[in-house]
């Protein structure tokens, strides 16, 4: 008993530091990634290479006094930040980072993170709603449709993985994919599957970019034209806890890439696999996260809910039978 509640604790701060530091230094590499693609240098005064930035910035968001402006519900806009966080942290708990490495082995992880995945957005749209603020409301409409919108094709995406692997649970989804690229689900090359399963990690990719927020795809945040969003009113820690929230939604949905797609935890050429493995893909995803956003300009909201409703799910679900056809004749 006593060791399974050191073991409980110490992955409970585990997660907490991995999550903390992601939160605080992906914003760093954003920052920087920003201005190189720019062609500016990006933060370069705190500390080497602006490294104590991130600490900086909190160090002033704590210090700042969260005001509650006039006319909002005070119970649900303090609430939201909270929920922005939490879904996040916890969707940490399912994730393999190795084959010995997750806190908790769930049957049915995969639906785990996409339930608590709705919950996040919950955050958004309690937040923007709570307000009481007109930008706040439209950001909120924005979010709650292009979060239904994509995660239709997302998660037809997952099925067709399920089917291939025949397992709800991202440990072994991850350890059928052992052996080196070739049998990495992105990569499946027996019975005709390498079409099929290239297709679900294009989709899956693009709607897990909207899923964040992400530009092209943040129209919830659309400065230009909603100001803040749903952060408007935020001041303090509570806008703190919104983008920390964002960067956490950013390394679960490259974890869950690289898990489903892109063998977890093992080694490309087949050699020895682990953490770091993982480590390296979920990162060069991030990177490719923060590449999108500085490259692609934010689309029309309509344009962007056409992308999905009239090409990603027709190409999913089209996607979806094949495989299930292929499953059956091989």
């Amino acid at each position: 008993m006593e060791t399974s509640v050191w073991r409980a604790l110490l992955y409970l701060v585990g997660i907490m530091v991995f999550a903390g530091l992601n939160a605080a230094y992906l914003g760093w590499c954003e920052r920087k990634g920003a201005g190189r693609i720019q062609r500016r240098i990006g933060p370069c005064e705190v500390g080497y290479a602006g490294l104590l930035q991130p600490i900086a910035d909190g160090v002033k968001l704590l210090s700042k006094q969260l005001l509650v402006p006039r006319g909002v519900d005070h119970i649900l806009f303090r609430t939201a930040p909270v929920l922005a966080m939490i879904p996040a942290m916890t969707s940490m708990v399912a994730i393999p980072f190795s084959a010995n490495i997750q806190a908790r082995a769930i049957e049915l992880s995969v639906l785990l993170l996409f339930a608590l995945a709705s919950i996040g957005m919950m955050a958004v749209l309690l937040g923007g709603w709570a307000s009481g603020n007109k930008y706040a409301i439209i950001s909120s409409a924005r979010a709650v449709s292009q979060n239904l919108a994509y995660e239709i094709p997302m998660l037809v995406t997952v099925i067709t993985v399920v089917l291939l692997t025949g397992s709800l649970e991202l440990r072994e989804i991850a350890l059928k994919q052992q052996g080196g690229f070739w049998h990495w689900n992105v990569f499946r090359l027996e019975n005709g599957h390498f079409l099929t399963m290239w297709i679900s990690f294009i989709i899956f990719f693009i709607c897990s970019v909207a899923e964040t927020n992400r530009a092209p795809f943040d129209m919830a945040e659309a400065e230009s034209e909603l100001v803040a969003g749903y952060m408007t009113e935020y001041s303090s820690m509570g806008f703190g806890l919104f983008m920390m929230g964002e960067y956490l939604n950013i390394v679960v949905g490259a974890c869950l890439t690289t898990t489903l797609f892109l063998g977890g935890w093992d080694c490309p050429l087949g050699l020895t696999p682990g953490v770091w493995w993982f480590l390296i893909k979920i990162y060069i995803l991030i990177f490719t996260f923060i590449w999108i956003r500085w490259t692609y300009p934010r689309t029309q909201i309509y344009k962007l809910l056409n992308l999905s409703w009239k090409f990603l799910i027709p190409f999913s679900f089209a996607n979806l039978l094949i495989t299930a056809a292929l499953i059956k004749v091989f």
